[in-house]
């Protein structure tokens, strides 16, 4: 999209530099992808010359030996040229000898083909004026001869090519970008001014039928009389500006219209409408057009077009036909100004490859409100060029699709939002140099009316978008964000994380990252239940891939084993960190978590043979992770009755909220997702709130004892299904109480799990070991045998039977 600055300059009194336009225009949102000059650069020894006569080149068919007056005081000169499109009495740009035209070419007295030449006469794409250089640039207005050409054309330009986003169609005009300045700028905009033009009689067509609904609004208007010429200059300066081909007047037109305001439109010469009726209906089966581009397209159903009473003139929003084109014998002209649904439009334009700048516009959503307003513009501008007068009225079918909307903001909410404290004066300042009319409500605050050319804005926070947009992002101090959500890198969830990964990566496990939405198989293979899948699901996924958010990270994990495994990577270890979601009827949480998996049979070549990862392996690092948590102890018990977990090599334990698994996963479940060996995993969840702060914590040293230990051992007969850690629990509480404050019974640990011959049948016996000590001295026997006794008397009367 380009935009001329002089353009915007008849909307809008800008006393802006070029580069400061430039820099603006990105802060409002319109990227600037490229600066170009258009025009004429100041040059010296370049006139107006008038052709006075022209002979056949002597020694050259194609060339020509003219004399051409450049000065009321001078005798005329003899200049030659390979131009064929001028005549006697034309004025024409000369470039005297000692001018310099762009590109640092010199002219000077030479010979061409033994005859002298005195000066060049130009073309304009030899001056910078645009890219026409198939003949000499034709004066149309005639200045006066001798007079410089940059008093012809005085108005240089710099032109701006900016990118849009899809959703600003309302600057895919000039008027457009100048109102978005002039917001900037603090200035006022001035539109042109629109005739009316009520007309009576008959127009030119006898109707308009429309038959799609892919077309709620069409205009027609009808010209008798028009003249079909060139465009004059500063028309033609203007297209070829922002990169348009100048036609005749009438086309010339309905392009300025188009880039002017965005609004596409359409002109056809009435002689060759069939039946003098407008049809507007979608294209049948095979239908063909040859467009203007001298193209065939073959047509079907889903194709809007519009046509007389024997065939398509027009790709509706896209591309006129040969058929119904303005030319030179043109002189009665039917003006379309429509709204087609963006679909629409957008669809035929990609399906037959076809990207016009109609068609740009219209896909992104022109302005309802335009179509009979800037239709008139356009009418204003051919009576003026072309002559001829409004034959009948405008022939309208339907209405505008939208009109304004409402939307209730207050000031209040506008500054919580965007973070600073603006006063109500800058908020109605900036909305209304949009154009948007804002009202006080009894209630407060404000009932904001935006114009159907913004057919974006449609939301309070759409409003505060465009208050800080315009007001300017640099002109609001800088404060620390507060806001819900995020986390400070000291916060206790973002000091775990970073621990939880340096301490896995060190371990030489590879980190993933994965999105939070996964599919209803992944939720069931993992245990969810039908509840916790319901409360899960989105309301709208984009697939059916993501349609749920997830409750664990290792389905994730177990996706890049496979996909990695399938294009030839070895990969052993891996882990994530994220967040991960529980749900239920009518609730939902969400949760931290670390989940890691190891792959016991990825092949290894290595000269050091290894001992192989097993359910202890998983387990330590769970309980490695779990202490960055500031849990300090976990109580396991075996996982038994799962579909996810192998049952009898896996465990579970839950502390202070806190939720870790680990083991191996169910060799079913992996053969079901495509994936062979074993594969040990664990996982830790907790609560963001449940972190405990270790960042301010100090570690303080204990002193040791300078004494030896006094160990015994003791075999215990418990039930086989007793988990190993209830009976650790009791024996070491069983030791503190019979040490009493004397010494201390250090850590209890299994040194021996049996079953079978000698214990009754669903039994086994439990080896524990423990470790007496005292801070001040070596202690006796006897007192060691005492507090033993003691334990021994507390774990029978707990049920415990002694194994001898």
């Amino acid at each position: 999209m380009k935009i001329s600055l002089n353009w915007l300059k008849d909307y809008i009194s800008l006393t802006a530099t070029a580069e400061e336009v430039a820099e603006a225009l990105p802060m409002l949102g319109l990227e600037v992808e490229a600066t170009e000059q258009f025009g004429m650069p100041p040059m010296e020894n370049l006139v107006v010359g008038e052709v006075l006569s022209r002979e056949q080149h002597p020694n050259a068919d194609r060339l020509g030996v003219c004399q051409v007056k450049t000065s009321a005081d001078e005798e005329p000169r003899q200049i030659v040229c390979g131009a064929t499109n001028y005549k006697v009495g034309d004025r024409i740009p000369v470039a005297l000898p000692g001018c310099r035209l762009p590109g640092d070419f010199k002219i000077k007295k030479s010979k061409l083909r033994g005859v002298e030449s005195h000066g060049m006469m130009c073309s304009a794409k030899e001056l910078g004026l645009g890219n026409d250089h198939e003949g000499l640039l034709i004066l149309s207005d005639r200045p006066e001869i001798g007079t410089p050409m940059n008093e012809v054309f005085p108005d240089n330009d710099t032109v701006f090519e900016i990118e849009l986003t899809a959703n600003r169609g309302d600057c895919l005009g000039q008027i457009g970008v100048a109102r978005d300045l002039a917001a900037y700028f603090d200035l006022e905009v001035a539109l042109p001014q629109v005739a009316a033009h009520v007309a009576e009689g008959e127009g030119l067509i006898s109707g308009v039928d429309v038959s799609t609904d892919n077309c709620p609004y069409y205009t027609v208007w009808s010209i008798r009389g028009v003249k079909i010429t060139e465009s004059p200059g500063w028309l033609k300066r203007r297209l070829e500006a922002v990169g348009l081909r100048p036609i005749n007047n009438v086309v010339d037109v309905t392009n300025y219209v188009l880039m002017e305001t965005g609004q596409p439109l359409h002109a056809f010469d009435s002689k060759k409408i069939a039946g003098g009726k407008l049809i507007v209906r979608q294209a049948t089966a095979a239908e063909k057009i040859t467009t203007l581009d001298e193209k065939e397209h073959k047509l079907d159903e889903r194709d809007m077009v519009i046509a007389d009473t024997e065939k398509p003139l027009v790709i509706a929003g896209v591309m006129g036909s040969l058929a119904a084109e303005v030319d030179d014998t043109t002189t009665d002209v039917v003006l379309e100004s429509a709204w087609f649904k963006p679909g629409s439009v957008r669809g035929t334009s990609r399906r037959h490859n076809i990207h016009t700048d109609s068609s740009y516009r219209f896909a992104r959503d022109v302005d309802p409100a335009g179509v009979d307003l800037w239709g008139r513009r356009a009418i204003d501008l051919i009576l003026q060029l072309a002559g001829g007068e409004v034959s009948g009225p405008c022939l309208v079918h339907g209405e505008a699709p939208r009109g304004d909307r409402v939307i209730e903001i207050d000031a209040a909410y506008v500054r919580r939002v965007c973070g600073y404290d603006a006063t109500e004066e800058q908020i109605v300042e900036v909305f209304t140099s949009l154009g948007f009319v804002v009202r006080d409500r009894k209630s407060g605050g404000w009932a904001v009316t935006v114009p159907s050319f913004r057919p974006e804005v449609d939301r309070p926070i759409d409003l505060v978008e465009e208050f800080v947009r315009i007001h300017g992002t640099r002109n609001i101090p800088a404060r620390p964000v507060k806001a819900t959500g995020l986390h400070r890198h000291d916060a206790p969830l973002a000091v775990f994380n970073h621990k939880a990964q340096d301490l896995l990566s060190a371990k030489q496990f590879q980190e993933c990252c994965h999105y939070s939405l996964c599919d209803a198989d992944q939720l069931k293979t993992s245990g969810s239940s039908d509840a916790e899948e319901k409360s899960l699901s989105l309301a709208n996924p984009l697939t059916s891939e993501m349609s749920h958010i997830r409750s664990s990270l290792i389905p994730g994990l177990l996706n890049a084993l496979r996909l990695n495994r399938s294009r030839g990577n070895v990969v052993r270890r891996l882990f994530e960190t994220g967040q991960v979601f529980r749900g239920g009827e009518g609730e939902l949480t969400e949760l931290g978590s670390v989940a890691f998996l190891i792959a016991v049979d990825e092949p290894e070549r290595t000269w050091l043979e290894r001992e192989k990862p097993d359910f202890f392996t998983a387990k330590s690092l769970v309980d490695e992770v779990a202490t960055l948590t500031g849990v300090s102890e976990l109580g396991w018990k075996s996982l038994v009755d799962s579909t996810y977990w192998q049952d009898g090599h896996a465990a579970e334990a839950q502390s202070d909220g806190v939720q870790v698994k680990a083991g191996l996963l169910s060799i079913e479940m992996l053969k079901a997702q495509n994936i062979e060996g074993l594969v040990l995993a664990g996982e830790i969840i907790f609560n963001n709130e449940s972190l405990k702060d270790t960042t301010s914590s100090t570690a303080h040293f204990q002193p040791f004892s300078d004494y030896p230990a006094s160990e015994r051992d003791l075999a215990l007969v418990v039930d086989q299904a007793e988990p190993a850690v209830d009976v650790v629990t009791r024996f070491e509480a069983a030791a503190q109480a019979a040490a009493g404050d004397a010494f201390t019974a250090e850590k209890v640990a299994v040194f021996d799990v049996y079953s079978g011959k000698g214990l009754p049948e669903g039994k086994k016996s439990l080896g524990l070991s423990i470790a007496f000590r005292a801070a001040d001295r070596t202690l006796k026997e006897k007192e060691v045998n005492t507090a033993f006794d003691k334990i021994q008397t507390e774990m029978k009367d707990a049920g415990y039977a002694i194994r001898e």
